[in-house]
């Protein structure tokens, strides 16, 4: 829900207002001691640029962010498909997606990526990605990966990379389409939302009662803090978007 539309449902005069109670709200989405994904099942890695060009400014990244993601691949077996279709997305032998873990990252370092990984993903985990040389090192951190050159290929992608990139574009139709793009400085707390209800759709009713729980082991913190804002919010159209 944007914060216009929030505004509205509640009946709030001030934009603003609206805007921080969803922000405080995306804060409790995050578990502080949340489990790292992998273990059992493998995780694809890869990163995306979220954003759209200014215009003026020529074809280049001048307004984009950087966001890394990781995603389990879990298998349904045929009976456990018929019982419950649902967690079956529409892939060959019942490939699915698990949990995912989306984060803002400062760059395409191997020190960035590696922390995202370390943060995200179980050690002893099969990682795929591509062969981007910030993945280089991770068998040393202790992981099994398997990297893969894309090269633009969006077959390759598809054999290789199946569930990643298909989140990805789930993710920027969501800023979009929802959201009409999103200020950078406050996207973490986005991808906190998107996570949020991409780790609990087979089970939304259960989603609230998660969301309470998180609340309630979450220390509350002040606008400033949790966002780094540098700036009171404004009604869309006075801020550059960020989700094409």
């Amino acid at each position: 829900m944007s914060a216009v539309q929030f505004q509205r449902q509640l009946g709030l005069t001030r934009y603003e207002t609206a805007f921080q109670i969803l922000h405080k709200l995306r804060a409790a989405m995050v578990r502080p001691d949340r489990d790292r994904i992998g273990g059992g099942f493998p995780v694809e890695v890869d990163e995306t640029w979220v954003g759209g060009q200014t215009r003026g400014e020529g074809r280049g990244r001048h307004h984009k962010t950087l966001v890394v993601a990781a995603i389990e691949e879990r298998m349904r077996k045929d009976n456990e498909r018929k019982r419950d279709p649902r967690k079956a997305l529409p892939r060959r032998g019942g490939l699915y997606a698990g949990r995912l873990r989306l984060h803002v990252a400062p760059d395409r370092s191997a020190k960035s990526l590696e922390t995202f990984v370390l943060e995200s993903v179980q050690p002893g985990t099969h990682i795929t990605t591509d062969d981007w040389s910030g993945y280089d090192h991770l068998a040393e951190k202790g992981y099994q990966v398997t990297q893969v050159a894309q090269r633009g290929d969006s077959d390759i992608a598809e054999k290789h990379l199946p569930l990643i990139h298909l989140v990805f574009g789930n993710l920027k139709t969501w800023l979009n389409g929802v959201h009409h793009g999103v200020s950078p400085q406050h996207l973490q707390a986005y991808l906190n939302e998107f996570t949020f209800r991409f780790n609990r759709r087979f089970y939304p009713f259960n989603a609230f009662r998660s969301l309470l729980g998180i609340g309630v082991a979450t220390v509350p913190t002040t606008y400033d803090a949790l966002y780094n804002a540098g700036g009171r919010p404004k009604p869309p159209g006075r801020k550059p978007p960020v989700g094409n």
